[in-house]
């Protein structure tokens, strides 16, 4: 069965008040692993002593590019010790998405650092928007990226949401670059009285569709994430994942 984790950044008000406390109530949900984006005021050490005693596998860790660019050898000693199997480039600054040199160069310097966290025993992968659907001539820049980068160096975190919000189909993008899709973020889509993300279930998106085409390319996690939550953050972070389950094991 498809393991099912949560990108912390979701739940970002309450980890900045009781961080420890917090991953004891995503463990309690039910979520078997979590995905980092930064530890608060706590050490790599500390995390790792939390999350083994709490029972939470470390995912994955979203590191800013600035970090990726300054600190490689920290961030990758700190994934290392607390036994994450991944780390991902969650966002690039404004500057790159109109400039396809841009973003050439920024292919290079993922695969340099997917170098780098191989050498490690880390994956190391993008995660996008939907900004990265933007064109140059015929080809999408996600696509430019994905083209430029070393498929066994840089994965591709799709992100379901993101992909529709841009008018594509996220089950087929998934499909085409199923030997990259290592782990999936998972929110689902409302339209009225706006088009943003809501808790998985409660939108128009095809949540079984996702759920099988991942679990028929072999991904390793699907992965919780809600840039604005609707209802209350532990409350919505378990709509979600009850209804995420539900599928899961019908799969």
């Amino acid at each position: 069965m498809l393991p099912i984790g949560l990108q912390l950044y979701t739940i970002r008000e309450e980890t900045a008040k009781d961080f420890i406390g917090a991953l004891k109530k995503v463990k309690e949900i039910g979520y078997q692993g979590v995905e980092f984006a930064g530890f608060g005021n706590h050490s790599a050490a500390e995390i790792k002593e939390a999350i083994d005693d709490i029972g939470l596998k470390a995912v994955s860790s979203h590191v800013p590019l600035e970090r990726l660019e300054n600190e490689l050898e920290q961030v990758i000693e700190e994934q290392v010790t607390i036994g994450s199997k991944s780390v991902v480039c969650p966002f690039i600054p404004e500057s790159y998405w109109k400039s396809k040199e841009a973003y050439e160069k920024l292919a290079e310097f993922l695969n340099t650092v997917g170098q780098r966290c191989r050498e490690h025993g880390l994956q190391f992968g993008y995660h996008h928007h939907s900004f990265e659907f933007e064109k140059f001539g015929d080809e999408y820049a996600l696509d430019l990226l994905l083209r430029l980068t070393d498929p066994d160096l840089v994965h591709l975190q799709c992100d379901a949401y993101w992909v529709e919000y841009a008018g594509l189909s996220a089950v087929d993008y998934i499909k085409r670059y199923e030997g990259r899709c290592k782990i999936i973020h998972m929110k689902d889509m409302q339209l009225e009285p706006e088009k943003t993300d809501i808790e998985l279930g409660k939108g128009v998106l095809d949540v079984s569709k996702l759920v099988q085409v991942a679990n028929d390319i072999d991904a390793e996690w699907l992965l919780v994430e809600m840039d604005h939550c609707k209802l209350p953050p532990f409350e919505s972070i378990k709509v979600s994942f009850d209804n995420l389950e539900k599928i899961v094991k019908d799969i």
